[in-house]
């Protein structure tokens, strides 16, 4: 299951028991709009094991900033409360699968 990011809960996900990774989006992004479904599969997947999030990054411009997010979906890996991956653009379950495995 997905929970919200925002710029009020992102320090307590981040900084929680599970690695923690964080799908950046908007309404208007056909890549975000198509990577969405894998993403939310991935965090079926990996319920239990990894707190998946996803961040509007129009509600949520700050996070964006500070990640250096210039292109979306941007989605960033966190473990132990430091990033230790980032992906931008749309990619395959299988890929994708991989990253979060590395997570583990």
């Amino acid at each position: 299951m997905e929970v919200e990011i925002t710029s009020k809960n992102f320090e307590n996900y981040k900084n929680g028991d599970l690695p923690l990774v964080v799908d950046l989006w908007a309404t208007w992004c056909g890549p975000c709009r198509a990577v969405g479904p894998v993403i939310s599969e991935l965090a079926e997947d990996y319920d239990g094991k990894i707190v998946v999030g996803k961040c509007d990054v129009e509600e949520n411009d700050d996070l964006a900033m500070e990640f250096g997010v210039r292109s979306i979906p941007t989605i960033l890996f966190f473990k132990g409360g430091e990033l230790v991956d980032k992906f931008v653009g749309a990619a395959s379950k299988a890929t994708l699968d991989e990253k979060f495995k590395a997570l583990l």
